[in-house]
């Protein structure tokens, strides 16, 4: 049996049938909505290790998004339904959460995207609570280190109604890619009209802040923590790695939105996936690519723990949540 960061696949799984029921389906790995997952999500936060590296993941809140057949571009609606109720998961809705990673490593606490600012969806913007509650202190992290652009990762960087910056003394971590994308006059009329707004709130912000640092793939933005480029969602959407000798967190950011859909059924291609093809090439490559290094993975949209693993599962992925 291989070992995983010191516990072995039969003893993780275990675990986690300790908060998430395990049932068989055509042969495949299903979990059922655990008690545990609700506890979580009201204490707002998770913190566990990986190594030596002290990793918490805290909720922001989520989207309780209203079904649109457009949602996703290649399954149906019935498809999605049946998706989440095979997941147990609510079918009346498609609930989005928002899950912001915080690492501690080498001196540094280094927190991944900024959540929502309160600024989305009125069952978000809880960050600023839930990371009072689990003892980060916003004005003590050193580095906001961005996976790309959307405002559900940037809006809680800036004041919603003046654009002012929230953390105007912490170093800010952009993709070179995505920031040349989103601040290039030219994008405004390449976009529809409804995600105008964005580059222009985009192009009225970053470029004039004194404290952000444009990093290509590959490039360590701290000790131990290495971009990794995982275009299609966004043009220069990014994962990072965080290493800790042997042991890996990968942060997946938005390679996919909620694991019982687009984990599931990695072929799905979702709205917001600027390159649909681009995005299920990128995601494939990454769910292979921690399977490989046996990396714990956070996602931004995979609710609370928001951490755990991937595991290969008949044509498609399961993820295991970390407990």
């Amino acid at each position: 049996m291989t070992r995983q960061n010191g516990i072995d696949r039969r003893e993780f799984i275990v675990s986690a049938t300790a908060a998430a029921s395990v049932l068989s389906l055509d042969g495949r790995i299903v979990f059922a909505k655990s008690a545990a997952e609700a506890d979580l999500m009201a204490k707002g936060f998770y913190t566990f290790k990986v190594g030596n590296i002290e990793v918490t993941t805290i909720s922001d809140g989520q989207w309780n998004k209203p079904h649109d057949p457009g949602f996703i571009r290649n399954a149906t609606l019935d498809e999605t339904k049946a998706a989440l109720a095979a997941a147990g998961l609510a079918t009346d809705n498609v609930t989005i959460p928002f899950t912001v990673t915080v690492v501690k490593t080498s001196g540094k606490t280094i927190m991944f995207d900024a959540g929502t600012g309160a600024q989305l969806a009125p069952t978000a913007g809880k960050l600023a609570a839930n990371m009072a509650a689990a003892g980060i202190d916003p004005k003590k992290v050193d580095m906001v280190v961005v996976t790309h652009f959307h405002p559900d990762h940037i809006f809680g960087l800036m004041e919603k109604d003046t654009n002012a910056q929230v953390y105007p003394h912490t170093e800010i971590v952009v993709p070179n890619a995505e920031f040349a994308f989103w601040t290039d006059p030219g994008t405004l009329a390449k976009l529809p009209e409804r995600r105008q707004g964005l580059a222009k709130r985009i192009q009225a912000t970053m470029p004039k802040w004194k404290n952000v640092t444009r990093i290509e793939d590959g490039a360590e933005v701290a000790p131990g923590v290495v971009a990794a480029a995982a275009h299609g969602h966004t043009p220069g959407h990014t994962t990072y790695v965080v290493g800790s000798g042997k042991d890996q967190l990968v942060v997946l950011a938005d390679i996919t939105n909620i694991p019982a859909l687009f984990v599931r059924n990695p072929g799905w291609h979702a709205v917001f996936d600027s390159d649909p093809q681009a995005a299920e090439a990128s995601r494939r490559r990454m769910f292979d690519r921690v399977i490989a290094d046996k990396a714990v993975i956070t996602g931004y949209h995979y609710g609370m723990p928001g951490a755990g693993r991937i595991e290969k599962d008949g044509n498609g992925y399961a993820f295991i949540p970390i407990f």
